[in-house]
């Protein structure tokens, strides 16, 4: 299961349960929902929440890409969740919660056969199996649970995230060598701007796609951060005619502002302007 080509800046949570914001979605700046069976619904709405996701996922949704989670199948609900949304066309992804091993997988795959599948990576467990995980052949992403991985290590809350770097680290090399999504875990504080422009940049910076939000208001400012800005496209632009020019003169490298530019840096440029072209195309 290879990497889609789409981008995964802003990949927000909405409560299966709730209809209003299931119909609200449709119009958000989201590039990705997670549409939530688990966590976001109380257990005796479960049931419930799955017939009005079903419903609710036959309306469109646009560019978006529609992603089911799962309750787990250590529950009463995990595999009626799965069998419900196995064949549904509304659904692009199924995402399984708490994945510690590849037999997480296994078992959701061989009831939505076909479906591709994405990881909650949150448990210390998931964090040792990341490579192996992440290796699967039915999945195409990750995401980060960021809440629940501290609360398993009795990690502090720190605006660096020190205590999560290591999971983080192990997640991103694993989803990096197999070419799968990765997005980043949800910032809290759905008020305070700067500190999620801060996470954004820092998680932007370590190699994320994008980042998880829960909330509409947190729409504009994660998509920024996951886009490539001005500045970083003119560099790609110009790296790319200054390394054509040196190639024409029989050179293989090339200076940009001061810095040598080699084949690994035009790599990086066009896909930093691919991604723009996409992004570009999701906004049409």
């Amino acid at each position: 299961m290879t990497k889609p080509a789409r981008p995964y800046r802003s990949v927000l949570y909405i409560p299966g349960s709730k209809e209003r914001a299931l119909e609200k979605a449709q119009g958000l700046a989201a590039d990705a929902i997670i549409f939530d069976l688990e966590d976001a619904v109380a257990p005796d709405e479960k049931p419930r929440a799955r017939e009005v996701l079903a419903q609710a996922l036959r309306a469109d949704y646009g560019s978006r890409a529609r992603i089911v989670r799962i309750n787990g199948f250590d529950t009463e609900w995990g595999r009626a969740d799965a069998a419900a949304f196995a064949d549904h066309p509304g659904v692009d992804a199924v995402l399984i919660p708490k994945v510690s091993t590849t037999a997480d997988l296994d078992a959701v795959a061989a009831l939505v056969p076909g479906k591709p599948l994405w990881a909650m990576m949150e448990t210390a467990l998931g964090m040792l199996n990341a490579g192996a995980i992440a290796g699967h052949p039915a999945l195409q992403g990750m995401v980060m649970g960021t809440n629940d991985l501290a609360r398993e290590l009795g990690a502090r809350g720190r605006p660096d995230r020190l205590p999560m770097m290591a999971g983080l680290g192990l997640c991103l090399l694993a989803a990096k060598a197999y070419d799968r999504v990765i997005v980043d875990g949800v910032y809290n504080a759905f008020k305070d701007d700067e500190g999620l422009r801060a996470e954004c940049a820092q998680g932007r910076d370590m190699g994320f796609d994008g980042k998880t939000l829960i909330h509409p208001l947190q729409l504009e400012i994660a998509n920024a951060g996951f886009a490539p800005d001005e500045a970083e496209l003119d560099l790609a632009r110009r790296q790319i005619a200054a390394f054509d020019a040196a190639l024409a003169d029989g050179q293989a490298v090339a200076v940009v502002d001061g810095k040598i530019v080699e084949n690994l840096h035009i790599v990086t440029a066009k896909a930093t302007l691919a991604r723009a072209e996409a992004i570009a195309a999701l906004s049409v």
